[in-house]
């Protein structure tokens, strides 16, 4: 009934010649006038006093060097730490009070900017720029129309062009769901070739292995022309093995990401009470311990190189195991460790629009909001999973990734904060209307109606009976019909057919090479 319901309103729509369903469609297409990221207008919010973050500080510190942390499967890694101070016993290594702070202040870039394919979309990382970028990694996807399945390079591909072309998403991604049609050696390959393809806004790299790394910097040189001129067009995510591990395969990407100037998001992964401490400065301190070694290394491979401090904190239910979102306490981890970064002096990643409903549900608003907000209010540089998360991460969801980027335009206007230039104030208006007289029709609302407040995409605010003859469309519905409007209305950025057909020939050789077998 839902499909058929949402069809015989698409028809309605279609009959009245697009009207106000088709005004909203054009609000969200691409080549609006949004920007290329939000430049904040608002402090960060602060909870937590200088004395306490020092006191994080010196907690991590003492975690380094009296426990360490475990190299698995690296003795380059191991080796760079030592010759640069650290002790090693093992695969343990533990580092000298303040050394990794001392590496990394000295040289890691507190601003970036990450290049896109087409120079109007290149990104801010760092100061006071937020860039929202997608999920990532997910392997099942999610519509109203068919319900959860694995997902496809099909849906890969998709969810570039959805990205592509919403107004409020500054970047596109990486591993935005896991084409499991595909074989895990070389779909890297596919989703590379489909971010540079589908999209000319910044994407991220592979990161599962250190030559998969180094086949997304061959084909984003192939893809930016034949030479990066050492710019950073790739920002790509690196994860701790938390607690207090980093393994070969993290370390590897981030090497040959690293040397060649692009840009690494140094991630612990934690569930508060499994992977960590319950506590929210415990969090803080293992967290900040595992990113110092990482971001570390990163510059002792190559001083200068960009790198973020992320963090991705999740809660659990101490009754089932089961990681929570849009609780109070992984908001409180993210406003610490936000402030943490600033002092460290690097840019941080963290927050999204989160939850663990399983369909885009009253929860998995509430869930995304309360997560969403403290994103912004932190001052958080870099946003994964700012839209289409479902289910904890396990499903990409057609629908809540068009609500979500409707709820990113909403953020993006409100990091504006209070306008107080000559328009803003409106007293001339104000001191030419007398008590009792609406300004409906003054000049003021009359040169500002277009832009004086945010318009969504997805609500529907008209009457109950318009909403009805309408075909009484719940917000779910009412976003399956834009994706497919969107995906039917997508067209391909400009890519010159040489780039293209190197970047094919890149790829069907390096399949041969690698083999169509799954490791």
């Amino acid at each position: 009934m839902a499909t058929e319901d949402g069809a015989k309103a698409s028809g309605r729509r279609a009959r009245r010649g697009g009207g106000r369903e088709g005004r909203r469609v054009q609000r969200g297409a691409i080549g609006s006038a949004a920007p290329a990221y939000v430049t904040r207008k608002l402090n960060p919010f602060e909870i937590v006093s200088e004395e306490g973050l020092a006191q994080i500080e010196y907690n991590a510190d003492s975690l380094l060097e009296q426990v360490g942390v475990e190299v698995r499967d690296t003795p380059r890694a191991i080796e760079r730490f030592k010759a640069a101070g650290a002790m090693v016993d093992g695969t343990r290594v533990r580092f000298p009070r303040g050394m990794c702070r001392e590496i990394i202040q000295a040289s890691a870039p507190s601003v970036y900017t990450q290049h896109a394919r087409n120079a109007a979309r290149n990104v801010q990382i760092g100061g006071d720029a937020t860039v929202f970028a997608p999920n990532y990694g997910s392997p099942f996807v999610h519509d109203i129309d068919n319900g959860r399945r694995y997902a496809t390079l099909n849906d890969f591909e998709n969810f570039v062009k959805l990205a592509y072309t919403a107004p409020h998403m500054h970047h596109s991604g990486g591993t935005i769901c896991e084409p499991v049609d595909i074989p895990v050696s070389v779909r890297h390959l596919d989703m590379v070739y489909a971010h540079l393809r589908y999209s000319d806004k910044p994407f991220m790299g592979s990161v599962t292995a250190g030559s998969r790394a180094q086949d997304s910097i061959d084909m984003a040189r192939i893809g930016f022309g034949g030479d990066l001129a050492d710019r950073t067009v790739m920002t790509s995510l690196i994860n701790a093995s938390s607690p207090m591990v980093w393994d070969d395969t993290m370390l590897d990407a981030a090497e040959v990401y690293a040397a060649n100037n692009q840009a690494c998001i140094i991630t612990p992964f934690i569930l508060a009470g499994a992977m960590a401490p319950v506590t929210a400065a415990g969090v803080a301190a293992q967290s900040l311990a595992e990113v110092l070694v990482g971001i570390a290394f990163t510059q002792l491979v190559r001083p200068g190189a960009p790198a973020i401090f992320g963090s991705f904190a999740s809660s659990m239910s101490m009754q089932s195991g089961a990681p929570t979102f849009g609780t109070p306490e992984p908001a409180i981890v993210l406003y610490t460790i936000a402030a943490l970064a600033r002092r460290l002096g690097v840019p941080f990643r963290s927050g999204g629009s989160l939850t663990a409903s399983k369909i885009p549900d009253a929860q998995a608003a509430y869930e995304s909001s309360a997560t969403l907000h403290p994103t912004l209010m932190a001052g958080v540089n870099f946003v994964l999973h700012s839209a289409g998360w479902l289910e904890g991460g396990l499903a990409l969801g057609y629908e809540k990734f068009i609500l979500d980027c409707d709820q990113l335009g909403s953020m993006a206007a409100f990091a504006q904060g209070l306008d107080m230039s000559p328009n803003g104030q409106a007293i001339d208006t104000l001191l030419q209307h007398p008590p009792g007289e609406h300004h409906l029709g003054t000049q003021h609302t009359l040169q500002n109606f277009e832009t004086a407040f945010y318009t969504s995409t997805t609500a529907d605010n008209n009457s109950f009976e318009q909403w009805a003859e309408e075909g009484e469309l719940n917000s779910a519905k009412r976003a399956n019909a834009i994706w497919k409007k969107q995906l039917e209305d997508y067209q391909e950025p400009a890519l010159d057919p040489a780039i293209n057909q190197e970047l094919r020939e890149f790829v069907e050789r390096r399949k041969g090479e690698i083999g169509l077998h799954d490791s």
